[in-house]
């Protein structure tokens, strides 16, 4: 049976997340060692290394989520562990958190820096999943099926958002509704979550601009609105908040098809801000051309259709909502990041998954993509094994190893 499962592992899926990861190093190295040397005043590898280091830690991750069956993971205990888990976090960044880019989102330990809100989208996943898989008998009773795991989701939408991070909040609560769609919930009740939640940001708008105005300028920042107004037209702001995407718009001209070389890229050279995170695709396009916006554009957009094929075929709820949560998670994030340096939508701060800088966002993506490739193994492995040759799956429906329940009619039944 091992033999079997080692055989229904997706080799391509994982192939084409090492590449890319691996990838995001070099372009780390190349994007960040002038801003490292020029502004940090560090050695022109501290990027790499710290990249490096991360995806040491993320392969490693990778591989113990890829082996440990998924349905462990909506087990009661299981899921408490990692709800619990991440509302703490949430809280003690609050309290003990480190602000950065004026944002306190971050927890310093030693000279580890760990992001909470990126490990809340994981565990929002696998916490939606889990919950509406064991509704399904009333997943469409309003008050008992659909508002509890909502107002959970809510609550850790407002956790992040008031760090302020209201971009990776959004992202969080975007994933979150992905998750509902695939969970088989029906239009109508979808359409009658959507009109409260509508309402309930108008209300609360307008509870904010009456009574509380300090809070409705952080919100409204005009550092926030002056975004927006860059992003109408970046030439007329290119002294303040136009300058991001005007020198983003330099490197992908400057790149043209074939790219002025790896490490070649002159936007790095202090023009384009912190060129090896938010706008690290700017330099891929300058020094690699459309062939190597193309290599990324291909390998994100694999892993996507991929994870939604798998969610498509699974005939597990749960597994299908993982496979689908986890999908929507790196296809919403590449979107936001693509279209932000693009000048497609408002710049919003959001990484690029595997390829920007950060520990906390590739350590968190090695962890989704070896749960997606052990939902994928376990299509597969039923697909080829179970389907095909219509004998029942070995593989039980709770855990990976039997176990008693009550006796019936006088004789112990295995789950």
């Amino acid at each position: 049976m091992l033999k079997r499962m080692f055989r229904s592992y997706d080799y391509s899926l994982m192939a084409v997340y090492i590449l890319l990861a691996v990838f995001g190093v070099v372009m780390v190295y190349s994007a960040g060692m002038v801003h490292a040397v020029e502004v940090l005043d560090l050695p022109p590898d501290h990027f790499y290394q710290n990249q490096l280091r991360h995806l040491f830690i993320g392969l490693i991750g990778f591989i113990v989520m890829a082996l440990i069956p998924y349905k462990l993971y909506k087990e009661k205990g299981m899921l408490m562990l990692i709800t619990g888990l991440m509302f703490g976090l949430l809280v003690l960044v609050h309290i003990i958190g480190t602000e950065i880019n004026f944002a306190q989102s971050w927890i310093v330990i030693g000279g580890f820096r760990l992001q909470p809100s990126e490990f809340a989208k994981l565990g929002m996943i696998v916490y939606l999943a889990a919950v509406y898989a064991k509704k399904q008998s009333y997943i469409d009773e309003f008050n008992k099926g659909v508002m509890p795991p909502i107002l959970i989701l809510v609550v850790a939408c407002f956790l992040v958002a008031t760090e302020p991070d209201f971009g990776t909040a959004a992202i969080i609560f975007a994933i979150g509704l992905s998750v509902i769609i695939a969970s088989g919930m029906k239009v109508k009740s979808m359409l009658k979550l959507g009109g409260l939640a509508a309402g309930f940001v108008t209300v609360i708008g307008g509870v904010l601009l009456l009574f509380n105005r300090d809070l409705f300028q952080t919100i409204f920042s005009e550092e926030r609105l002056g975004r927006i107004a860059a992003y109408q037209d970046p030439f007329a702001h290119i002294s303040d908040n136009g300058w991001q995407l005007v020198g983003s718009y330099y490197a992908i001209g400057n790149g043209g098809i074939w790219g002025t070389g790896l490490g070649q890229s002159v936007q790095k050279l202090g023009f384009l801000p912190e060129p090896h995170t938010d706008f690290i695709m700017a330099i891929i396009a300058e020094e690699l051309g459309i062939l190597g916006v193309g290599f990324v554009l291909i390998g994100l957009m694999y892993i996507v259709l991929r994870g939604i094929v798998t969610g498509m075929k699974s005939r597990d709820r749960f597994g299908r909502m993982l496979a689908v949560g986890i999908s929507s998670m790196i296809g919403i994030q590449a979107f936001i990041n693509l279209g932000g340096m693009s000048g497609l939508i408002p710049i919003t701060g959001v990484p690029l998954p595997f390829i920007s800088y950060g520990g906390s966002s590739l350590i968190l993506l090695s962890l989704s993509m070896g749960l997606l490739l052990n939902v994928s193994m376990f299509v597969k492995y039923e697909e080829k094994y179970f389907t095909k040759n219509k004998k029942e799956s070995p593989v039980p429906a709770q855990v990976s190893t039997p176990v008693y329940t009550q006796k019936r009619a006088g004789r112990n039944q295995f789950q």
